[in-house]
Order: C-alpha cells, then sequence, then structure tokens
C-alpha cells in the first residue's frame, strides 16, 4: 500500500497486489487515504492455493476466515493486543535459525473471535527476531500453513519488502509525488499513466537488456534519449556510461615557464 497525501488537505492510498512469480503489480486500487486498509481491494479472496504475504492493515478475523474456507495461504503479522491460547509448542532444528524463537500452534479465542468463527481454526504463530530501522526486536507472524517449516514462514514475509521496493521505484523515477492537477481524475490518471510508464518500462528491460540492470538507471538512460532516434538495442545495451581517467598534467605548464629570456631576444 502506498500513501500519497497533500501539504494543504486531502490524501490517498494505492493498494496493490503484487505478483511475485511475475515481478509486477497484479490488481491497482485507488481510495481516499481514510479508507481502512483491509477495504482497499474489493476482492481480498483470489484462487485456490494463492499465498497472501501481508502488513497488519489486514489482519482482520473475517478476511483471514474467508480465506481459509477458499484455501487461501495468509502470512502476516499479529497485533500486539490479540487475544489467542497455545495448543502445541514445535522443536526448533538445533544449531541453525537463530533468529526465530518459538514456534507454536494457537487459537484465537476473543470475544470478536467466537464472534466470527475463527476460534475454531488451529493457526500458527512464529516468533522471529529482526531488525527494524536500526532496532532488533521480535515480531509475530500469523499463518494458516501448519506443515511448513518456521524458517520458510519467516522468509515469506520478508518477500513482503518487494511491493515497498517497487513503490520506491515509482516515487523515485516516475514523477508520481506531486500532481499536476489536484481533482479527483487528473489525481488518477496521473498515476495510472505512471503504472502504465512502469510496466512499459519493464517490458522493455527484461526483453532487450541482455544484462541485469537497476530500474533507476535503465529509466535515466531512456529519458536522455527520448529526443534522439536511438534503437531500444542500442539504448538498453551498446549505450554505456563512459569513465575516463584524468591526463597526467604536463610536467612544465604556462605559469612556471621561463620565458623572460625568450621575450626580451624579441626585437621592437
Amino acid at each position: 500500500m502506498l500513501r500519497l497525501i497533500r501539504t494543504a488537505k486531502g490524501g490517498l492510498k494505492i493498494h496493490t497486489v503484487w505478483d511475485e512469480q511475475l515481478g509486477l503489480p497484479d490488481l491497482i486500487n485507488i481510495t481516499d487515504a481514510k479508507t481502512h486498509d483491509r477495504y482497499g481491494l474489493e476482492n481480498n479472496v483470489f484462487e485456490k492455493g494463492t499465498i497472501f504475504v501481508e502488513d497488519r492493515g489486514y489482519f482482520d478475523f473475517t478476511l483471514m476466515l474467508n480465506r481459509i474456507k477458499a484455501e487461501n495461504i495468509f502470512v502476516t503479522r499479529i497485533k500486539e493486543n490479540t487475544v489467542y491460547q497455545t495448543l502445541e509448542e514445535i522443536d526448533l532444528p538445533e544449531g541453525k535459525d537463530q533468529d526465530i524463537i518459538k514456534d507454536e500452534i494457537i487459537q484465537l479465542c476473543s470475544p470478536k473471535a467466537q464472534e466470527t468463527g475463527i476460534c475454531d481454526e488451529k493457526l500458527r504463530l512464529v516468533h522471529v527476531f529482526i531488525e527494524i530501522d536500526g532496532k532488533w526486536r521480535t515480531i509475530e507472524i500469523i499463518t494458516n500453513q501448519l506443515d511448513w517449516s518456521a524458517r520458510t514462514i519467516a522468509d515469506l514475509y520478508k518477500k513482503r519488502w518487494d511491493i515497498e521496493l517497487f513503490f520506491k521505484a515509482m516515487k523515485q523515477n516516475l514523477q508520481i509525488k506531486t500532481f499536476v492537477g489536484t481533482s479527483e481524475n487528473a489525481v488518477k490518471s496521473q498515476i495510472f499513466v505512471s503504472l502504465i510508464s512502469y510496466l512499459l518500462l519493464e517490458l522493455i528491460k527484461r526483453f532487450y537488456c541482455d544484462k541485469k540492470t537497476a530500474f533507476s538507471n535503465f529509466c535515466e538512460k531512456v529519458r536522455i534519449c527520448l529526443m534522439h532516434y536511438l534503437t531500444l538495442d542500442y539504448i538498453c545495451n551498446e549505450l554505456k556510461p563512459i569513465v575516463k581517467k584524468v591526463k597526467k598534467p604536463p610536467q612544465k605548464t604556462l605559469f612556471n615557464i621561463d620565458n623572460f629570456s625568450y621575450q626580451t631576444s624579441l626585437p621592437f
């Protein structure tokens, strides 16, 4: 989810489903800033076997139960005030995965959980020690997958940062931090134009580039060459930054050559 807010008033959110296999956004929905993340996407349940990795904004009992019924797999962080009971603690492997503190099977037992009916479902809770913003802390990852290892679940949650890198690339390279117009249609048009540009650039980069290149460097080359009649293959593979060595200065320059004797011998 990307939040864009003006300094005066108003704001919006871009709710995005990131397809890890394609490495591209799969679903986009733009709402006002007041809309909760839970309601940002109309269809939060997908085909059987789909794995969702998301932040705590999507931690919702009804949503989780719907995904269990649809045989989706969710991996998210549990909220700090969530009430649950431990049914079983799973033994951790010795000598590895030292960042995983605890792995347990739980059931949610709060009044809200009983009201929605998710209290009857067994869930997995993995406690992981990670670094966030330069500080080490413990996070609790909840999932309905009971068979995978705790290492797999912890690594899956790390993949959530891929969508943050996508939003970072959008803001840094495709000019969506400031808007030409402030109406709803103008803002949405500029965002969708940026998204289309991102998809086109990714398509060109993946089809033509022989070597792996950073998205920001590729955008810069395309931006510079827009006004020149060059092929895409040349821009992607032949156009490279050239770094030249600084030439060694001559031993004698205009300021240290003795020209006085030569000048005095000139006829006047």
